[in-house]
């Protein structure tokens, strides 16, 4: 009785005859930056089913965003730079080599612990490669909206301890602050300005002011270790 191929052996198979020279003439036209727009849309379409609480939708965009990989796959073994078989095993090395505390004798106290394990981990494998990571506040990708890029910046510089918690104000309120957010957007617009873009601008001028700070306390940090 021949063996059932398994769904993932099918799909890699699938995408290989859609790009072979008979195979999908829209198919074989694509490349890595051909597609990379249309990893982002099928995130957006994977949240809009997360929030929407609908399981079949959740099923049908999960597969649709490992399409994307799986193609991205193929690309890269016509190739010869990688595939999805390496791509397995590279995730599966780095959450094993990641999680310490889980699959080593690690012992962490909180979530915070573990996040601060994480990034010391991750700084650790990149450091003397191209992709090394000096700073705290590296790694954050340029294209993220400008608002969730802000978002993950001030949690970077927080834990880094380059940015203060701000005073709570005792009248803020989730929907007052909502409101302000948006008025603030409105307000941009009759400007006949971009939010988007201005909140990119600010965010890069805070970011440059904490690298700089940042450095200065690099540089105090050696100097005292040398003295000493």
């Amino acid at each position: 009785m021949k063996k059932k191929r398994s769904a993932i052996n099918q799909l890699l198979a699938i995408m290989a005859r859609l790009r072979a020279p008979d195979g999908c003439p829209w198919d074989r036209q694509q490349n890595h930056r051909s597609l990379r727009w249309q990893a982002v849309e099928e995130v957006y379409e994977l949240i809009d089913a997360i929030e929407a609480g609908d399981d079949h939708e959740l099923e049908e965009e999960l597969g649709d965003l490992l399409m994307q990989v799986v193609f991205h796959c193929q690309l890269a073994r016509e190739r010869g730079a990688f595939d999805f078989e390496s791509v397995a095993r590279h995730i599966a090395d780095k959450l094993v080599r990641r999680h310490p505390h889980v699959f080593g004798q690690v012992k962490v106290k909180d979530v915070e612990q573990v996040w601060s394990n994480w990034e010391q981990i991750k700084r650790a494998e990149k450091q003397g490669t191209r992709h090394a990571r000096p700073s705290a506040l590296d790694g954050l990708p340029r294209r993220l909206p400008a608002l969730l890029r802000a978002e993950k910046l001030v949690r970077k510089a927080r834990r880094a301890r380059l940015a203060a918690q701000p005073p709570k104000s005792r009248n803020l309120t989730r929907a007052g602050l909502g409101r302000e957010l948006f008025e603030l957007t409105a307000l941009a617009q009759s400007q006949g300005w971009c939010a988007e873009d201005l909140l990119r601008a600010a965010t890069r001028k805070v970011e440059r002011a904490w690298r700089k700070l940042e450095r200065k306390r690099t540089r105090r940090g050696q100097s005292a270790q040398s003295n000493g």
